[in-house]
């Protein structure tokens, strides 16, 4: 069982910066592949930034590519979003997920722990 806490969502204005972090309950959060989901109202949840269990896989959606960074600290059990210039289209609630497969899953299906989500709102 792992438990996910997001935090670090707000309002920005149009090419600023927000850190979203997830802290992670339990001991086996490295063996963990883990996600940055995003939705909006109506929307699916959508793969933003995905992290392999191991250090050496990542992926990003494209429309972030070059923007977003994801990260983790298998130290700290956490999990980070480093988001820069930003855009009124970024804003969602953003989710962080966790799956117990070792590969790194676009669909929301295949994740099988969630946080609560945060809320990042860009103003033009």
């Amino acid at each position: 069982q792992v438990r996910l806490v997001e935090s670090g969502g707000g309002l920005v204005q149009a090419g600023g910066s927000l850190r979203l972090a997830c802290a992670a309950s339990g001991r086996t959060f490295a063996t963990y592949s883990m996600g940055w989901f995003r939705q909006g109202p109506g929307k699916e949840r959508e793969l933003v930034a995905g992290h392999s269990y191991s250090a050496n896989s990542t992926y990003y959606k494209d429309s972030v590519k070059g923007r977003f960074t994801i990260s983790r600290d298998n130290a700290k059990n956490t999990l980070y979003l480093q988001m820069n210039s930003l855009n009124p289209e970024d804003t969602d609630v953003y989710y962080c997920a966790a799956s117990i497969g070792r590969a790194i899953y676009t669909s929301w299906r295949r994740y099988d722990y969630w946080g609560q989500g945060t809320q990042v709102t860009v103003s033009s």
